[in-house]
């Protein structure tokens, strides 16, 4: 059987004898030491099959050693309780399957008086069934058996003293086999793998050869931890066995513990011996693999030393002359190259000791590596002498080749000289002195490039000079021997000259002006030509240095920021990084850099190349900043995106991706100083261009730079609002939608709104509310400033969304309360007005300009909208001129020309409306906005007509003028509001008695017109009550039920026009443009 089957069986086995308690194996012995073995009484002994009877008898005839199983077994059946035909059962299978010897065979038969009478009579007739060669004796008693087996070696159950406890032996027999069955399967392997490890064939390579000693260790380290786990359950077992020893000194173990220990000590020493054998056979092969693996080694080295003989064979084609100079350094600098490789190939009598080395220590393959070494050393040595001596011939040569050249050179110049000497300056006394003293210093200064003597340099170059080389030195000998006689005839005629007479020198008349080209103008513009060469303008060297500035830190900046995308951005991107990169930063590349490859493309592939097109003219370069002012507004993107890319660099600032890229970039700082490089650079700019600003003052582009310092200062400025408007909070609209961001500022705000006809200040305190305060083209955002704790930009206000008015539905008071600091902001007819107190005069007046520049665009816009519905509504085709005829004679009686001198002035404080029923009109006119026009039901003589004289001393407006109605009057012709339901948009409270109040989604009727507005009734609560017109229109101006009539539709009759009519008078031009819009239900 297999191991692990042999394993199996013998489990089997001892459960059967643990469940059942069929067979107990007792460790007692007869007085011949025969071994004993009981069956005790067991009901169910009939069902156990033949065959696991047969095991268990098996097994235990096998437990004691050979000598006791040699005597004979003895049998103790005890059937005491049971009947004769168990007794006779039990003796039959005996009989037939018991495969030991028997010595003996004791019966305790039935002890019931009909079963022992039975049994003593049956056993007499069927004595000859039982077929054994063995007595087999029937005993009626305990003291019986005494006479047959001593006490001692019986257990309490049959009136024995011996102690005995049926699982301990089970769990020893159970641990001993095991280990047994272990030990045999550890010798198995072992040697299984000892057969392996003999058989390998050993490689010819180093990489196949490391690869094996690498596996066979491998294999080795698992069988020795295999033979420790099998020594160590062998021990574990062992202690088990001894432990009543231990426990007891005086304890006297049972023949059976006896054997059970020397069992393990054999097993234990055969375990021992199998693990020294292995050691032993593991060393003399790892050795061997070692020693082969060092002969690879030596082999690959070996190999590449013979390659000294190519360089050999290569070194005797190399020129020990050479041809020229430059020829000459390239055969040595060959000659070099090779002389590296033969150093690393200088190994040669390294490698030649490590091989003696290998045969010292009995290298099973010395005959191979001995004739190697000696070749090696035969080859070195011839190598070595050959290039030492190639390269001194080389050195000797290319020395002399350089004085050749140096004195080949020497002598062009000389004869250079001779020729450059202008004959008539030589002429004069001073002129031959100079030329004269030229020629002898040009002499003195030879030295080593003057060849002196022809037999020194046959002496001293001998070993190098072949032929060709003596006819090169001989022919630089004669040219210059020709040289130095041609300088001794110039010395001689110079030193006649000097020795003359001077004669004087006529003067001579200056050229003519040459047109000389300015360099003033910019790339790609024509030249300007000038007369003199005075007008020539070069750039300032202030100028210049401001210009190198700029370029040299946008090149430094273009290099800053290529280095972060390919070290960081990049490597972010790299499946050899990814490990090193926290959860909270995968996939955040875009949050962390921003669009910085977009700024950095921009500055690399334009910016910077056009910079560098003005570095002729730096004073212009402000050209350049305003063409490319556009693209420079990409930082606002990124200056928008920097508080999320500085949140989440500190959150992951300190993780392992951060330091090993800035390991590999050798960078001092962190990425967040590089990750501020583009906030610091658009800043910078603003710098540059001040400083170049101060020094162009009057030249052609000091307009463009002012342009462009001032577009720069703008971008900064739309950062920094932009900064501001994305900390704002609970605001539930889209901030894109309110149009450009103009200004943002905090100011002391009060607020007072106008119930009936009385106004009341919220919360009535002299404290002023802090807000801060967002100007749109559409919209003006009232916020209040939290300061946040944290670092960075986290630790950068917020802003609570509180309110918005929007701009269409304002007017403005340029002084309030007589403050110079203070200014109104007001919507619906004043109803509600917010004072508005600025830090400074100068903040005021740039906020009132700016509120002023919205307010007359959108002028502009309803005049223009005006036009067009005009042009388009024609449903009045017969009343439509009389009223248009009438309505302009009101407007020229009210309307002064916009660009008349009657623009408002700052004034004292406003001067109350004397009477009652003229107090909205008169606001109504004194404040014209977008939102309200005059009341055009005013008729002459009236208080509200154009003939009251009755003004404001303040009567400010944005525009400086009262009004112009005439946009209104075409606006009547195509706007119909008719009678009928409508849904309420919004909350109405009361204002006078009569007044009534509604909520948003209340069902309104109108019932009738009155001069003040509309009798309505709220059919949800059955109440009627009056509505300002201007107020109702707000309130429906959005409901369905709001009817628009176009060019299609008809009037039913005047008085519905005319009710019409007097409802748009009152109306402010947002609601009217609001019902423009509206669909017919």
């Amino acid at each position: 059987l297999k191991v692990s089957n042999l394993m199996q069986h013998l489990n089997h086995v001892l459960e059967i004898i643990s469940v059942c308690l069929v067979f107990l194996f007792l460790g007692g012995r007869g007085d011949n030491g025969s071994p004993i073995i009981v069956f005790p009484e067991f009901p169910a002994f009939g069902e156990i099959t033949d065959r696991e009877f047969h095991n268990v008898l098996t097994y235990l005839t096998s437990v004691p050693s050979l000598s006791s199983t040699g005597v004979g077994f003895i049998l103790v059946i005890d059937r005491r309780q049971d009947r004769w035909a168990a007794v006779k059962g039990t003796l039959l299978r005996i009989a037939g399957s018991f495969p030991g010897n028997l010595q003996l065979v004791l019966v305790l038969r039935p002890t019931t008086l009909l079963q022992r009478t039975l049994s003593d009579i049956l056993f007499k007739f069927n004595k000859d069934e039982f077929k054994m060669k063995v007595p087999v004796i029937m005993l009626s008693s305990i003291t019986e058996l005494h006479s047959y087996i001593d006490r001692t070696q019986l257990t309490q159950e049959l009136g024995g003293t011996q102690e005995y406890c049926h699982e301990k032996w089970i769990s020893h027999r159970t641990a001993i086999e095991g280990f047994a069955l272990m030990v045999k399967k550890t010798a198995q392997t072992l040697q299984s793998f000892g057969t392996e490890l003999a058989e390998t064939e050993l490689p010819n390579e180093i990489q196949a050869t490391t690869i094996l000693l690498s596996t066979h260790t491998s294999k080795k380290e698992k069988m020795k931890e295999d033979i420790l786990v099998a020594l160590g359950q062998g021990s574990r077992l062992l202690e088990s066995i001894n432990e009543p020893v231990v426990r007891d000194p005086d304890h006297n173990m049972n023949q059976d513990e006896l054997e059970n220990l020397a069992t393990v000590q054999r097993l234990l020493s055969q375990l021992d011996e199998t693990e020294r054998a292995f050691d032993e056979f593991w060393v003399r092969h790892q050795t061997k693999l070692e020693q082969c693996l060092q002969l690879r080694h030596f082999e690959h080295n070996y190999r590449e030393v013979t390659l000294l003989d190519q360089v050999s064979e290569k070194l005797a084609t190399f020129s020990e002359v050479g041809i020229s100079p430059a020829h000459a350094d390239h055969i040595f600098i060959e000659l070099t190259t090779y002389e590296e490789k033969v150093c690393v190939l200088a190994r040669a009598a390294a490698l030649s000791q490590e091989g003696d080395e290998l045969i010292q220590k009995s290298h099973y393959a010395e005959d191979s590596i001995q004739p190697k070494c000696s070749e090696l050393r035969t080859i070195s040595e011839t190598v070595n002498n050959n290039l030492r001596a190639k390269k001194d011939h080389l050195l000797k040569a290319r020395e002399l080749h350089h004085r050749l050249e140096r004195a080949s050179k020497w002598v062009d110049d000389g004869i250079y000289l001779l020729a450059s000497q202008p004959v008539d300056k030589c002429q004069s006394h001073e002129g031959a002195e100079l030329a004269l003293q030229e020629l002898e210093r040009y002499l003195d200064n030879a030295g080593e490039n003057q060849l002196t003597d022809l037999s020194t340099i046959w002496k001293d170059y001998e070993a190098v000079l072949n032929q060709q080389f003596r006819d090169q030195v001989e022919k630089v000998f004669q040219k210059q021997a020709s040289m130095q006689e041609m300088f001794d005839k110039r010395r001689v005629s110079l030193k006649k000259l000097a020795a003359k007479q001077t004669r004087p020198v006529q003067p001579v008349a200056p050229r003519p002006e040459a047109f000389i080209k300015s360099p003033l103008s910019s790339p790609g513009q024509s030249s300007h030509v000038h007369r003199t060469p005075y007008l020539i303008s070069l750039p300032l060297p202030s100028c210049r240095h401001v210009m190198n500035e700029l370029l040299e830190t946008e090149r430094a900046y273009v290099e800053e920021l290529l280095c972060v995308l390919q070290g960081y951005a990049s490597e972010m991107d790299n499946p050899a990084m990814s490990h090193l990169i926290p959860a909270p930063l995968q996939n955040k590349k875009e949050v962390l850099f921003g669009n910085m490859p977009e700024i950095y493309h921009f500055h690399k592939r334009t910016f910077l190349r056009e910079l560098e097109q003005y570095t002729d003219c730096p004073e212009l370069v402000g050209r350049c900043f305003l063409e490319r002012m556009t693209d420079l507004q990409i930082y606002e993107k990124y200056c928008h995106n920097k508080p999320r890319s500085e949140s989440l660099w500190r959150q992951c600032s300190d993780c392992a991706f951060f330091q090993e890229c800035q390991k590999k970039l050798e960078h001092k700082l962190g990425l967040d100083s590089y990750l501020l490089k583009p906030v610091q650079r658009i800043t910078k700019y603003q710098l540059l261009l001040k400083e170049m600003l101060k020094y162009s003052k009057g030249c052609e582009g000091a307009d463009d730079l002012q342009d462009a310092l001032t577009s720069i200062v703008g971008i900064l400025k739309a950062v920094n609002d932009s900064m501001h408007l994305i900390a704002i909070t609970g605001f539930e609209g889209n901030l894109s939608e309110l149009g450009k961001l103009l200004m943002q500022g905090s100011f002391s705000v009060w607020t007072e709104h106008k119930k009936g006809h009385a106004k009341v200040k919220d919360l009535a305190r002299f404290k002023p509310m802090q807000r801060h305060l967002f100007l749109h083209e559409k919209a003006l955002l009232f916020c209040k400033r939290r300061e946040e704790n944290g670092e960075g930009y986290e630790k950068a206000p917020s802003y609570s969304f509180k309110q918005s008015l929007n701009m269409r539905a304002v007017g403005i008071t340029e002084n309030a309360k007589g403050d110079n600091k203070k200014f109104e902001i007001w919507c619906n007819s004043r109803e509600e007005v917010y004072i508005v107190q600025a830090p400074t005069a100068e903040v005021k007046t740039t906020w009132v300009n700016e509120i002023r520049k919205v307010l007359t665009t959108q002028l502009e816009e309803c005049r223009a909208s005006h036009v067009a519905l005009f042009s388009t509504c024609s449903p009045f085709k017969t009343g439509q001129k009389s009223i248009k005829k009438g309505e302009e004679k009101k407007a020229e009686s009210c309307s002064p020309d916009v660009n008349s001198s009657s623009s408002v002035k700052a004034a004292g404080k406003d001067e109350g409306v004397t009477s009652p029923t003229s107090d909205r009109a008169a606001v109504a006119k004194k404040r014209f906005t977008l939102q309200g026009f005059s009341n055009l039901k005013a008729q002459k003589g009236s208080p509200t007509s154009p003939d009251h004289k009755t003004k404001r001393q303040s009567d400010p407006t944005p525009f400086g003028f009262k009004g112009n109605v005439q946009p209104l009057h075409s606006l009547l012709a195509g706007l119909v509001v008719c009678a009928g339901k409508y849904t309420v948009t919004a909350e109405y409270e009361i204002g006078g008695a009569q007044e009534l109040s509604v909520k948003s989604g209340d069902v309104v009727q109108l019932v009738k017109e009155g001069d003040d507005g509309q009798l309505v009734r709220n059919l949800n609560t059955s109440k009627e009550g009056w509505i300002p017109a201007a107020n109702l229109i707000n309130l429906i101006g959005k409901s369905k039920s709001c009817q628009s009539l176009t060019s299609s539709g008809t009037l039913r009759n005047n008085d519905t026009c005319s009710r019409q009519a007097h409802l748009l008078l009152h109306m402010p031009v947002s609601s009217c443009l609001q019902l423009s819009g509206n669909a017919p239900v």
